[in-house]
C-alpha cells in the first residue's frame, strides 16, 4: 500500500518565480565550493547529502490531491490542482477504462479547481465515483458551476466518463474499493470532513481543512479516538500556532503544534504535514518541519513519532 501526494498546498496554488530558481542555483553553487564534482556520481552524491531539500528540490505548487495506491481501482482524496498531474500520470502509465473513487473533504475552490483539467474524466468508459458527507446535489452542483460560463469554456456534461455522486453518513462504515471507510465532521467554514481508510491491518487518516480549538486538549477529544493508532495521519498544518490562535482564528486551519500533540496522544505512527501555506517558500517549510520535529522531541521524548512534510510527488509506503 502506498500514499502518493499530488498536491499539498492550501487555499491557492503556490507560485514559483525566476528569482526563486536563481536563489536555489546560487545556494547550490555556493555550497559546492571545495567539493569534488568531476563525475556524475560525485555530483549526485553532493546533491543528495549536502543540499537541504529546499535547495535540491521543493514542496511543489499544487493544491490538495492525494492518492492511496492499492488494488485495481484508483482512490483519490480531493481534486485540487494536483489531480491534473495525477491524470497525466495515469494517461502515461495506467489502464483505460478504469474506476476512480474520489473522496471530497469539501468543495472549496482549492479542492476542486483541478477537476476541469483531469484528462481521464473526458474519456468514455472511465467511471468516476464521488463520495462526500455534504449534500450530494450541492457537491455535484459545485463541480458543474466551476465549468459553466463565464468561468470555463467546457461544461461538465462534455466529460464522457460516467459520473456518480454518493452522499455518505457520519457514524457509518462503508466498504469501498477494498477499504473500510468512515468519516468525521471538522471545524471549517461550511464544514469539512476527515476520512479514515482501513485495510489489511493498516489505517490511513486524511484530515485537512480542520481547526482545533481549546477543547482539543480534553482527554476525551473525539479526534484522538478517530486518529487512534493510525499508520499515517495526513494533517492540516497550514498555520503556526500563533497564527492559528490569534491572527487567523476561525479561518478553519490548524498548526504543526496541535498536529504533534494529537498524533502522540492518538498513537499515530507517521504524521504527514499537509495543506501548507501557499505564500511560504520552500525554505520556510523546511524550517517549519525542523521546528515540528524539535517540538515533538520536547513534547514526548519517548514516543517515536515519524514526521514528514508533504510535497508534490512524495510517495510513502504504508
Amino acid at each position: 500500500m502506498k500514499v502518493v501526494i499530488w498536491g499539498s498546498r492550501g487555499s491557492l496554488p503556490a507560485s514559483v518565480h525566476a528569482e526563486n530558481i536563481r536563489y536555489k542555483i546560487y545556494r547550490a553553487i555556493e555550497a559546492a565550493r571545495g567539493h569534488d564534482l568531476r563525475s556524475k556520481e560525485h555530483i549526485e552524491n553532493f546533491i543528495d547529502t549536502e543540499l537541504p531539500f529546499s535547495v535540491r528540490g521543493g514542496y511543489g505548487t499544487n493544491t490538495s490531491c492525494v492518492e492511496i495506491r492499492d488494488g485495481e481501482d484508483y482512490i483519490i482524496l480531493d481534486s485540487g490542482s494536483g489531480i491534473r498531474d495525477f491524470g497525466n500520470y495515469v494517461m502515461k502509465t495506467g489502464k483505460i477504462p478504469a474506476t476512480y473513487h474520489i473522496f471530497m473533504s469539501h468543495v472549496h475552490w482549492d479542492h476542486i479547481c483541478g477537476f476541469p483539467f483531469f484528462v481521464p474524466a473526458y474519456i468514455k468508459g472511465n467511471r468516476l465515483n464521488f463520495y462526500g458527507f455534504h449534500d450530494v446535489h450541492a457537491v455535484e452542483q459545485a463541480f458543474a458551476n466551476q465549468q459553466e460560463p463565464p468561468c470555463f469554456p467546457v461544461p461538465l456534461q462534455y466529460m464522457q466518463a460516467e459520473r456518480h455522486f454518493t452522499q455518505l453518513k457520519l457514524g457509518k462504515t462503508y466498504d469501498i474499493a477494498g477499504f473500510r471507510v468512515s468519516g468525521i465532521e471538522q471545524n471549517h467554514p461550511q464544514l469539512s470532513y476527515g476520512y479514515s481508510f482501513e485495510k489489511a491491518g493498516k489505517k490511513i487518516i486524511y484530515s485537512t481543512d480542520s481547526e482545533h480549538k481549546e477543547d482539543s486538549s480534553k482527554e476525551d477529544y473525539h479526534f484522538v479516538k478517530f486518529f487512534k493508532n493510525a499508520d499515517m495521519l495526513i494533517f492540516d498544518t497550514q498555520y503556526s500556532l500563533m497564527d492559528a490562535i490569534y491572527v487567523k482564528e476561525d479561518w478553519g486551519h490548524s498548526s504543526n503544534i496541535i498536529a504533534v500533540e494529537l498524533s502522540v496522544r492518538a498513537g499515530v505512527k507517521h504524521l504527514c504535514m499537509f495543506h501548507s501555506e501557499h505564500t511560504h517558500s520552500d525554505a520556510n517549510i523546511d524550517k517549519m518541519l525542523k521546528e515540528t520535529k524539535r517540538y515533538a522531541s520536547i513534547y514526548d521524548k519517548s514516543y517515536p513519532l515519524r514526521i514528514s512534510h508533504a510535497y508534490d510527488g512524495l510517495e510513502i509506503e504504508i
